[in-house]
């Protein structure tokens, strides 16, 4: 399954609520992410341009868009974005077929 990289800006209520009463927000997107047939390997809160960064593992790319915008609909974050990632072996594929096509593309002179 591939990998997603998910970084999410908190609203103010969603601040004000957790400084209210701190709470487990990972317990909380874990239903979320499972229901959608994924894994949720670590959640991070960060210093930053973001509150919080997910390591997700999920079926596919329409899964993932899906709790994206679950999580977007909440009205919980005022913005985010998701990052889907490659695996070292899979971008090593890549090379390789880099280098299959590569004379196929003649660049602009």
């Amino acid at each position: 399954m591939p990998f997603y990289l998910f970084q999410g800006k908190y609203s103010i209520e969603s601040m004000q609520a957790m400084v209210a009463t701190p709470q487990d927000r990972e317990a909380a997107a874990k239903p979320l992410i499972e229901a959608l047939g994924g894994t949720l390997h670590h959640m991070f809160f960060c210093m930053g341009d973001y509150d919080l960064m997910a390591l997700i593992e999920a079926p596919d790319d329409e899964s993932m868009a899906a709790g994206a915008l679950a999580v977007g609909s909440s009205g919980a974050m005022t913005g985010g974005k998701t990052t889907k990632l490659m695996t070292s072996a899979d971008a090593m594929k890549a090379m390789a077929k880099a280098g299959a096509v590569t004379g196929a593309y003649k660049p602009a002179t």
